[in-house]
């Protein structure tokens, strides 16, 4: 355990001694066995097409944008050791917020026989339901790549991973904070509320110098997978008032003379626990979390389950079907009382063609979400991807408001080498 430590200081000087010994290209077999280095990666076009006319005349009804996403793997030689670099880069035509670069990895991670380390910026995902994310907290969210947040920004951090027959120990320091991105007053979609883009308000007189700490116990057992985690730091999640909020207002004028929301970070402690069970084809999974921080404690969970049909009318087509009941103590919270229905198809074909489609249904009033996400291989190094995104029947005071009038449909087509 004690030879851990070494790797804290050096994990740096490391990376840049890996990019070097690289980019020479030289190597000597008569010394030791050679490294591994691996190039890989993504450049992605995507298209998207608005359904009704925009809100603001600098809005347009259609958008184009590129992504490129590579990623620089290096293994070191006649050890387990290993240095990931994931940068990415976004071109937006009509966002310039949405025009943004981020390091999503860039970790040097040691393995050992129970116990591991890494050093660096990486992402981190934790949960197991489909329609909202309430456990995963340690990454900030890419808040213009998707409506889906499953797109992260990377995040500062030193993880320490125990591994015992009990379950895994995971130890989270995080130095820094990074505020999460919104669309600017002229992107799409969810600008119906400009919000600022360049203030924000903390609780914390660090502000974005804070370091979060987070530790999460895991575990396997028979079927059943489960996880604790206990965090406590600067929320990820940005809070909105029409008060003043610690000492400072919470709105601004802009220079068109809009009210633009200014986010407010709280300094929160939140528990959670996720589980899955697989049961032949069922699925049962369930995400909770008790926080203090932002107002009265409260709770969140989503809880719900997913059944397979295997090769339907020996088709090759498996369907899947899923159901989950989501809840939210926050009144400002679009999943407060919602029941989401899904259906996944996997064509199991040489394209690996798969869809899914569903949506979310307040249960006190007639607000509606909804979305379809479908792809398919095009050949050995591309692949074409739909989405449909959108709202209906909301109501004044439901917090999808903010989508109205921004329903969109998404055509991308990915290169992947």
């Amino acid at each position: 355990m004690n030879s851990m430590f070494k790797y804290l200081g050096v994990s740096i000087a490391l990376y840049s001694a890996v990019t070097f010994s690289a980019a020479e290209d030289e190597y000597d077999y008569f010394s030791e066995p050679p490294s591994t280095v691996a190039i890989s990666g993504e450049l992605i076009g995507q298209f998207r097409n608005f359904k009704d006319h925009a809100e603001r005349d600098s809005q347009s009804n259609t958008n184009v944008s590129l992504a490129f996403e590579p990623e620089f793997y290096y293994e070191f030689p006649d050890s387990k050791d290993s240095v990931i670099f994931t940068p990415f880069f976004r071109w937006d035509e009509a966002d310039s917020e949405r025009s943004h670069g981020d390091i999503r990895e860039l970790r040097f991670h040691h393995v050992a026989s129970d116990w591991e380390l890494g050093v660096g910026i990486s992402s981190v995902f934790w949960g197991v339901t489909e329609t909202v994310h309430l456990v995963n907290i340690i990454n900030q969210v890419d808040g213009v790549e998707n409506l889906d947040e499953e797109d992260l920004l990377g995040q500062p951090m030193v993880n320490l991973t125990l591994v015992n027959d009990w379950g895994n120990l995971d130890f989270f320091i995080l130095p820094s904070f990074r505020e999460r991105n919104f669309s600017g007053r002229d992107g799409r979609p969810g600008t119906n509320t400009v919000i600022s883009v360049d203030d924000a308000i903390y609780e914390s007189g660090a502000e974005s110098k804070r370091t979060d700490v987070a530790v999460r116990w895991s575990r396997s057992v028979d079927v059943w997978d489960v996880g604790l985690a206990y965090f406590h730091g600067t929320s990820r999640e940005a809070r909105f008032s029409e008060e003043a909020e610690y000492g400072q207002n919470s709105f601004s004028l802009n220079s068109y003379g809009e009210v633009e929301l200014i986010p407010i970070y709280d300094v929160i402690d939140q528990v959670s626990i996720d589980v899955q069970a697989t049961f032949d084809a069922w699925l049962l999974k369930l995400e909770a979390i008790n926080r203090s921080g932002q107002g009265d404690r409260f709770v969140a969970a989503a809880a719900g389950l997913e059944y397979s049909f295997y090769d339907v009318a020996e088709s090759g087509i498996d369907v899947g079907l899923v159901v989950e009941y989501l809840y939210d103590e926050r009144e400002f919270k679009a999943t407060d009382d919602d029941l989401s229905l899904a259906i996944r198809l996997a064509f199991n074909d040489i394209s690996s063609t798969e869809l899914l489609a569903g949506f979310a249904r307040d249960l006190q009033n007639e607000s509606l979400y909804y979305f379809i996400e479908g792809s398919r291989r095009l050949g050995d190094s591309y692949k074409v991807s739909l989405e449909v995104r959108g709202v209906s029947g909301v109501e004044n005071g439901d917090p999808l408001i903010a989508l109205y009038g921004d329903n969109f449909a998404q055509l991308e087509l990915g290169y992947y080498f």
